[in-house]
């Protein structure tokens, strides 16, 4: 099971993935964001509504393609939903 990993690179003074540090995330139980297939996303979900990076986790995964997990509240086919409303 992969697992969100917390990297933060430099660019000011809290780099460009300093948001993630902020992140309800990474003080819950990271399995909760990547349930198995058919497994509920209810938890990881509820805790990403009062997150304060919500949308900088959002858009973090939309950039870089994240096909597994939880990421600002949406689950990999709501993201793909989202994506194509875009197009």
């Amino acid at each position: 099971m992969q697992e969100l990993s917390l990297v933060i690179e430099p660019e000011g003074e809290e780099g460009v993935l300093g948001w993630q540090s902020r992140s309800l995330c990474a003080q819950t139980d990271p399995e909760a964001f990547f349930p198995e297939k058919g497994g509920s996303t209810r938890e990881a979900k509820k805790v990403c509504l009062s997150c304060d990076v919500r949308s900088d986790c959002l858009e973090y995964a939309l950039a870089n393609d994240e096909r597994f997990g939880i990421w600002g509240g949406l689950s990999e086919r709501e993201r793909r939903r989202l994506k194509k409303l875009a197009i």
